[in-house]
């Protein structure tokens, strides 16, 4: 699963010794470029809060889930967003607006409103927790800098978890470290290389998986890349972010 690494080791060493303006794998203005879609986020207990979006011209709390393949909308707003229609509205901003094709199911209180990637294809999709941005590319990703894996289905990278390689779900729907499949629910401490970065022994939720997944307090150490349609995920680990 895991292509060849577009830069070896010892320049992401050289990067990460660089200060705090080091380049990034490409550059953007905070408006975006006739082909890109910046959505700003926030990170709010480890979950990514898409802000200025709106659903049928409501505003609220709109989770953003890489591995979520259809939006979920809560219950709650069934009615407020008119239930008997079957196609709805997401605006990102005054000139773009994706239909989509929800689900209504109970969100727990967590949030409004999941919303998919598929719900912004065809677009490629880059998350930039340091500046807190969702990009949407119309030309795909730029894979400058980064480590590159393939995955046929949800978005996914190799991780090693105890000197075991696992395939990791990116989620960012998910507020924890890492979910590794296990016979035993609970919590416990794994040894942890993700993208050649060694961060160690780590707390890890063990059970409930079939594949292990990789939430956003170890996402947000990273510049994530992801073109669905090419099967294909890019991570930089960001040295801007400890």
């Amino acid at each position: 699963m895991l292509s060849k690494t577009i830069v070896r080791a010892s320049v992401l060493a050289a990067l990460l010794a660089t200060s705090c303006s080091a380049t990034l794998p490409w550059t953007r203005s905070p408006e975006g470029s006739a082909n890109e879609i910046n959505i700003a986020f926030t990170l709010k207990n480890n979950l990514v809060f898409l802000q200025s979006v709106r659903i049928n011209g409501r505003t609220g709390r709109f989770l953003f889930g890489s591995s979520t393949p259809r939006t979920i909308v809560d219950r709650r707003l069934v009615d407020e967003l008119g239930g008997n229609r079957r196609t709805f509205n997401l605006t990102v901003n005054d000139r773009e607006t994706f239909p989509f094709t929800p689900l209504f199911l109970d969100l727990g209180g967590t949030a409004d409103a999941l919303i998919s990637w598929s719900a912004f294809q065809p677009n490629a999709i880059t998350i930039d927790y340091r500046s807190g941005l969702l990009t949407l590319q119309k030309e795909g990703i730029h894979a400058s800098l980064m480590s590159v894996y393939r995955f046929a289905g949800a978005p996914s990278v190799d991780v090693d978890v105890n000197g075991t390689r696992l395939s990791a779900v990116i989620d960012t729907s998910l507020p924890d470290t890492l979910v590794i499949p296990g016979t035993a629910s609970g919590r416990g401490k794994a040894h942890i290389v993700v993208a050649g970065n060694d961060f160690g022994e780590v707390d890890v939720r063990i059970g409930g998986v079939e594949q292990a997944r990789i939430g956003n307090r170890l996402l947000s150490k990273f510049l994530i890349s992801i073109d669905y349609h090419a099967g294909q995920v890019g991570l930089w680990r960001d040295p801007r972010i400890r």
